[in-house]
């Protein structure tokens, strides 16, 4: 069964820690040992695990992310606006998708880690595609 974790953005770009709600999901799967994954259906969002020791590594990587791929109007599609193409790119740089391996009905994540929700089009409501798998 796919479930869904809902994320609620408040900023136009943004990393949002979303670890709580997948060890949620594993949780309510009932596996304990097996895969969860994770699948971002949005074009200008994405998924990643980065350290969660400093608050500010969200803001950097945010920072990074719009000095590489900044927000500019000479892009060559413009569906809705520069921010627009700007996001699609820094998403599909990071990734749609994740795979975590289930150890004891948890998420295997080292003690640092913690999951990320990357919103590069925002505010919006997304949600996060999970299936837990048994195996």
């Amino acid at each position: 069964m796919v479930t869904y974790i809902p994320v609620q953005t408040e900023k136009g770009e943004s990393l949002v820690d979303i670890t709580p709600q997948v060890r949620e999901a594993i949780t309510a799967s009932g596996v304990k040992e097996g895969l969860c994954v994770l699948f971002v259906p949005h074009t200008t969002a994405a998924i990643t695990i980065n350290s969660a020791l400093d608050p500010a590594t969200p803001t950097d990587i945010v920072e990074e992310l719009q000095r590489l791929v900044p927000k500019r109007v000479d892009f060559h599609h413009q569906y809705d606006t520069p921010a627009d193409a700007a996001g699609h790119i820094k998403a599909a740089l990071i990734g749609h998708n994740l795979t975590l391996i289930v150890a004891d009905g948890a998420p295997l994540l080292g003690g640092s880690q913690f999951v990320l929700f990357c919103e590069f089009d925002g505010p919006r409501g997304r949600k996060v595609a999970v299936k837990v798998v048994e195996g």
